[in-house]
């Protein structure tokens, strides 16, 4: 395995990438061309191109274009696509690059990549090699978040149309309609030997610092060996729609140390009935589930300026 500035100077002196698309994300079909142009044109040696129009697509073109092994692999799409990437890169030697071309774009947020395509491609040219953490859903790696609750259930109702159309709006359309008959749940979430109990409609285990598009907290990144877990609103739905508001206006704001926020390296989560999980926007399973972390498993290009622990 080289050291990150071994890898970082491969990809600058080589430039021996692929490129893998989600063209099924809100921007990744008209963005495709231009984002393959774009890579040529920055010096990039693309070995294999792979734009995904097909479900199931996906996973089969990222170990196809790893295959090939290259110094970086170049993902864009949503954060589905790169936190699969993300899963597939974990303890490789390779990078992985990011063209956030999704709805939300939590990873790149938090990874400090631009979300325009022409600032994007100058990471990958003008950036370094940092490695960041993952969290863990079971076994199952995972770039930013785990939702318990209602997100689940947003994710498997909110029509992919609606997404296009509407972006990060689809989540919240989609929540009001399924508000009116959800229940909340009783969670117990157990970690160093504590035991904390909420009552919520929806609560989240965050390895990143992004949710929805928006800061967590001021204090939370995907490179502190942290996990965050945090209810949104109580039992009732009114606490539900006020804390969801709250977090997006004040995140920037509020710091680990604050409530509701639990920061720590692993837990044990369970549910009074089983509950849907999400894995950054995938369904996968249901509590109870234990989560924990892989320190620095990803190599992922970043801003030079990043910081990098």
């Amino acid at each position: 395995m080289r050291s990150k500035q071994e890898l970082g100077e491969a990809i600058r002196r080589h430039r021996r990438a692929v490129l893998v698309i989600n063209a099924r994300s809100r921007r990744g079909r008209r963005r495709y061309d231009h984002a393959r142009s774009r890579l040529r044109a920055a010096g990039f040696d693309l070995l294999g191109t792979y734009p995904v129009d097909r479900p199931g697509q996906l996973e089969e073109s990222l170990t196809a274009a790893a295959a090939l092994a290259p110094d970086l692999l170049v993902a864009g799409g949503g954060d589905g696509t790169l936190s699969a990437a993300a899963r597939l890169l974990a303890h490789r030697d390779m990078a992985l690059g990011l063209l956030p071309l999704g709805t939300t774009n939590n990873f790149a947020r938090t990874v400090g990549v631009p979300l325009d395509l022409d600032g994007a491609v100058a990471v990958l040219t003008d950036g370094k090699v940092i490695d960041v953490d993952l969290g863990l859903a079971g076994d199952v790696p995972f770039a930013n978040h785990v939702g318990i609750g209602l997100s689940a259930d947003i994710m498997l109702r909110t029509p992919p149309r609606l997404k296009r159309i509407t972006g990060r709006l689809a989540y919240p359309l989609t929540a009001l309609g399924l508000l009116a008959r959800h229940r909340p749940m009783r969670a117990t979430v157990r970690s160093a030997g504590a035991e904390h109990e909420f009552v919520t409609h929806q609560l989240y285990v965050a390895n990143g610092g992004f949710h929805a598009g928006r800061r967590i907290t001021a204090d939370a990144d995907a490179d502190d060996r942290l996990l965050v877990a945090y209810p949104v609103g109580g039992p009732t739905r009114r606490g539900l729609l006020r804390d969801t508001a709250r977090n997006a206006a004040t995140g920037h704001r509020r710091t680990l140390g604050d409530e509701p926020f639990l920061a720590v390296r692993e837990l044990w989560l369970e549910t009074d009935r089983p509950a849907r999980v999400e894995v950054d926007g995938e369904l996968c399973g249901q509590t109870p589930i234990r989560l924990g972390l892989a320190a620095n498993a990803l190599r992922v290009m970043a801003p030079a300026d990043s910081p990098d622990r």
